[in-house]
């Protein structure tokens, strides 16, 4: 029998992965709130009649975008990783409806001994970007992509605090990535953790309400968001916020788990 060749890792580079309209209610948005972090007292994040709709939401409504080009084959969906996370929101998104989104594979990078796949989901209200560190689908001659952000130099303007809780990766899962690691002992032990591992994606937008709280805005009010994800969360885990201000925002990092982030409140 004839082995089946695996395709080079660049012949996914500008794929289209399809369109789909996905809908969503209050409840969904508030849910998503409270596994943020959001508190009763969020009035307008957890009460339908006055919901601003946190902009960080838009990333389980693109969730199925990096699913299917694992599901094409791209890369080995048991040993790939999300290496990093952009968003730029284009409009708020409205309390509840249906949002079209376009998904397609961006660049493909060259690590060497892995690739780097980045999926490109756009609609009205939001563009973002996933980028996935497929190990073994390297070394096919191609670039190897922008440096890696630097920290910023000197103390930070600002230093907050990450609170996580133990049911929160279980309470997150409900929105969409349904991965056994983040709830399951066994599974979490296959990728060598010693217990279930929070959701990247929770942790990133998680941070953004404290950072917004020091900052003196309304974590709805973000309009830009990146960072990498350089070591695993685990639920009820406590985590340093330090942030460095500047004219496009804040650069920050969530203890050694987040690096190279940023974000932007307002236009």
């Amino acid at each position: 029998m004839t082995a089946i060749q695996q395709k080079p890792a660049d012949a996914w580079r500008g794929v289209d992965l399809g369109t789909r309209t996905v809908r969503y209610t209050e409840r969904d948005a508030i849910l998503y709130a409270l596994a943020v972090g959001a508190q009763a007292t969020d009035l307008d994040l957890v009460v339908e009649d006055r919901l601003r709709v946190l902009p960080t939401f838009a990333l389980t409504l693109a969730q199925w975008a990096p699913d299917e080009l694992g599901a094409r084959g791209a890369f080995d969906t048991k040993t790939a990783l999300h290496g990093a996370q952009e968003l730029t929101v284009l409009a708020p998104l409205p309390r509840s409806g249906e949002v079209t989104l376009s998904a397609r594979v961006g660049e493909v990078w060259d690590k060497g001994a892995a690739a780097v796949l980045d999926v490109v989901i756009e609609s009205e209200y939001f563009v973002a970007t996933w980028s996935l560190f497929a190990p073994g689908y390297g070394g096919f001659g191609g670039e190897r992509g922008p440096a890696r952000t630097a920290t910023p130099v000197g103390d930070p303007d600002l230093t907050t605090e990450l609170v996580t809780w133990e049911n929160q990766a279980a309470t997150y899962r409900l929105l969409g990535d349904m991965h056994h690691i983040h709830v399951d002992p066994v599974a979490a032990a296959r990728i060598g953790q010693p217990r279930p591992i929070m959701h990247g994606l929770c942790t990133l937008a998680a941070s953004t309400l404290p950072l917004a709280r020091e900052l003196g805005v309304h974590p709805a009010e973000l309009t830009q968001l990146s960072g990498r994800f350089a070591a695993p969360v685990f639920p009820g885990d406590r985590l340093p916020i330090s942030g460095w201000c500047g004219e496009d925002g804040v650069a920050f990092e969530v203890g050694g788990a987040i690096i190279g982030a940023h974000a932007r409140f307002g236009r």
